[in-house]
C-alpha cells in the first residue's frame, strides 16, 4: 500500500470531520461556496454525504484489510474510484456554476486527481 495509507488516512478523515464540521454548521460564512443560503444549493451539497462517506468506509477497510493481511486491493479501487466521481462532480458543478473558488477547486481537484496516480498500480497488481 506503501503511500497510498497516508492518502487513505487523510482524505477518510477529511471527509468525516467535513460532514461533522458541515452538520454542527461551524464553517464560517466566509467559506461557504457561492449561494450556500439556497436551499439548492444545501440539498446539492448534502447530496454528497452518501458518496463521501462511501469514500471513508472503503479506504477505512482498505487500510483495515491491508493491516490484517487480508487482501486490500479491491476496497482501495472502489474507494479511488468513488474519490474521483466525488471531486468531478464538484470540479464539474463549480465550472457548470461559474463559481471558480480556488478554496473550493483546490480539494476537488485534488480529489479529481490524487486517485489517477494509484489506480493504475493497483490495476496491475492485481491483474
Amino acid at each position: 500500500m506503501g503511500r497510498l495509507r497516508y492518502f487513505f488516512f487523510v482524505v477518510d478523515v477529511g471527509f468525516v470531520l467535513y460532514w461533522l464540521v458541515t452538520y454542527l454548521h461551524l464553517v464560517p460564512a466566509s467559506f461557504l461556496f457561492k449561494d450556500y443560503g439556497n436551499p439548492l444549493m444545501v440539498a446539492w451539497n448534502w447530496s454528497f454525504l452518501p458518496l463521501d462517506l462511501g469514500i471513508s468506509a472503503t479506504g477505512f477497510t482498505a487500510l483495515w484489510r491491508e493491516r490484517q493481511g487480508l487482501p486490500w486491493r479491491s476496497a482501495a479501487l472502489v474507494s479511488l474510484t468513488l474519490t474521483f466521481c466525488s471531486g468531478l462532480q464538484a470540479v464539474a458543478f463549480f465550472a457548470l456554476n461559474r463559481d471558480f473558488d480556488p478554496l473550493w477547486w483546490g480539494p476537488n481537484l485534488f480529489l479529481l486527481l490524487y486517485p489517477l496516480a494509484f489506480a493504475r498500480p493497483l490495476l496491475r497488481a492485481t491483474a
